[in-house]
């Protein structure tokens, strides 16, 4: 049997990231749930929003993850992984070095 090495395409079976039956099939019937209670969601969401709108928010932002992917963190790194070294920015203009004087101290 030959090794695979790295960048070797596996053959048969299914694509990294495919989704089974059972998942596509519960993900379609949501789908349906959320779109043929548009008008019922709206009106559920308006109740809920008079009594505490914070939850209201809250609801929003919960459903908005069914069709707005969450985006990954990046880290923010140097060469190599390395900490990103700060570095100091000299201003000459004493007018501008003034204004962010006073933006330092707020």
């Amino acid at each position: 049997m030959a090794k695979f090495t790295k960048g070797h395409k596996k053959l048969g079976g299914k694509q990294r990231g495919a989704q089974n039956k059972a998942t596509k099939d519960i993900k379609l019937a949501f789908q349906n749930l959320i779109e043929n209670n548009l008008d019922n969601m709206t009106k559920w969401l308006e109740q809920v929003a008079a009594t505490d709108p914070s939850k209201a928010l809250i609801l929003v932002k919960d459903l908005s993850e069914f069709i707005v992917p969450k985006l990954a963190r990046q880290e923010m790194t140097g060469k190599d992984g390395t900490d990103l070294i700060p570095f100091n920015i000299t201003v000459r203009d004493t007018e501008t070095s003034q204004e962010i004087k006073k933006l330092e101290n707020d």
